[in-house]
């Protein structure tokens, strides 16, 4: 007898599943995002001191390689979790990440055991990249296969949300820090505090998840025994086209993220001279703005569609991206706060309607390898090292206003996708 999906019961396993995601998304993004907020610090205790900017560019290249990981584990976790399930590799994901993220606030400096530090960051690094990789895509598919018809933009949304209160308490792990310590105190252990909480709170992202049902699309496949045994295969060779839209869509969000967001606090302290709580302060409140809006615009999408959305975004990066940036050079707080609200706004039209639209293009016996690979695929190549490429680009220029180039290549290549596909809204996910 089918199972009525506006049931009470149903609701409240509806609500637990979207919770437990939610709170393990929050801790895997959390302990993810540090790093590049405290990019500044981490340069100074894991590289040789005497050249600041070569420093800072080797943490964003540390930084960028654990991105490399992100196509292994969705590769490796996308095929676990379209064969054993979406809960169990989640399970696994958040195992992980606990583990480098804890590793990563107890390596000793540079000056303590030398050229082994980089070594060691390194290490943790690729294994946040490696768990992070099967953690978005499997997070998104979760949420949106639990989701009401109708109502998959809003659901999926959360999954964004949860991300980008991962990184506002990132971001604000950094600014109490930097208000509260002296520079020194914040130079050489500050920093480490929040990556060794986010180790202690692991455990409760992973209880959470441990006893949360498996999504109801899934449960299906299995009762019919569809589940694919070689997903990617399956994935390319019947569903190439939709993998490659995927991909381009992706490619605006996580660039202008890594260089609008994370990578803004870096380039107001070296390039604007802000102090470091005045920049990450402004960055705080910018990441409340876009948490705020992606669930609107989740909704949005369910009433208007997901390709009006995106295709918006990457218009107005295109556009905007270098007249904002031309901003930026009154070196004002005012000014910097108001650019990164105009960024929030923009980006939430991405983030909002983005994890219903990538679910919705993949059938429910590929959708985790589907979905990892072609959003990890896009954040290694354009998005681990943004920060590195506006860095070394407005270095080797002299422009302060470089980086603004490679987020109009993106909205443009983004825009680009958006009128290469159809509108996904509502299709069944069988």
């Amino acid at each position: 007898m089918p199972v009525d999906p506006t049931s009470a019961a149903v609701k409240a396993l509806r609500r637990r599943a979207i919770l437990s995601c939610a709170i393990g998304n929050f801790f895997e993004l959390f302990d993810f995002g540090l790093y590049g907020f405290f990019a500044v610090p981490i340069s100074h205790a894991f590289f040789p001191q005497g050249n600041d900017s070569l420093a800072l560019i080797n943490t964003f290249i540390a930084f960028g390689v654990g991105f490399l990981f992100r196509p292994l584990g969705a590769i490796v976790l996308g095929r676990y979790g379209d064969k054993h399930g979406r809960r169990a590799a989640l399970v696994v994901t958040i195992g992980l990440m606990a583990a480098a993220t804890g590793f990563t606030g107890l390596v000793p400096s540079y000056a303590q055991i030398g050229f082994l530090a980089p070594v060691l960051l390194l290490i943790c690094r690729c294994g946040q990249g490696f768990s992070t990789g099967g953690e978005w895509g499997g997070a998104a598919a979760f949420l949106v296969e639990y989701a009401l018809p109708g109502k998959r933009g809003l659901t999926g949304s959360w999954q964004q949300f949860s991300t980008q209160l991962g990184s506002l308490g990132a971001t604000s792990s950094a600014f109490i820090l930097a208000h509260n310590l002296a520079p020194a105190s914040y130079d050489s252990w500050g920093w480490r505090v929040p990556f060794v909480l986010g180790f202690l709170l692991g455990p409760i992202g992973y209880y959470l998840r441990t006893k949360v049902a498996e999504t109801p699309a899934y449960e299906r496949n299995a009762e019919r025994k569809a589940i694919s045994h070689a997903p990617l295969t399956e994935a390319l060779s019947q569903h190439g086209k939709k993998v490659a839209q995927a991909f381009g869509l992706s490619v605006i969000g996580i660039v202008a993220n890594f260089v609008m967001i994370v990578y803004m606090p870096t380039y107001a302290i070296k390039t604007l001279h802000m102090s470091a709580d005045t920049a990450l302060l402004s960055s705080v409140l910018a990441n409340f703005t876009l948490m705020m809006l992606t669930p609107l615009m989740g909704a949005l999408s369910d009433r208007i569609g997901r390709r009006p959305l995106i295709g918006i975004c990457g218009t107005l990066y295109l556009l905007a991206s270098y007249p904002l940036y031309t901003l930026l050079g009154s070196g004002t707080f005012q000014v910097l706060l108001g650019v990164q609200l105009c960024v929030a706004l923009m980006q939430s039209m991405y983030t909002g309607p983005l994890p219903a639209t990538l679910s919705e293009m993949f059938p429910t016996r590929v959708r985790y390898t589907a979905l990892s690979v072609s959003y990890g695929f896009a954040v290694a190549i354009f998005g681990g090292f943004a920060p590195l490429a506006a860095a070394s680009l407005q270095t080797a220029t002299g422009n302060p206003l470089a980086p603004a180039f490679l987020v109009m290549a993106a909205g443009a290549i983004s825009a680009s996708a958006v009128l290469w596909m159809r509108e996904p809204r509502n299709v069944p996910l069988e």
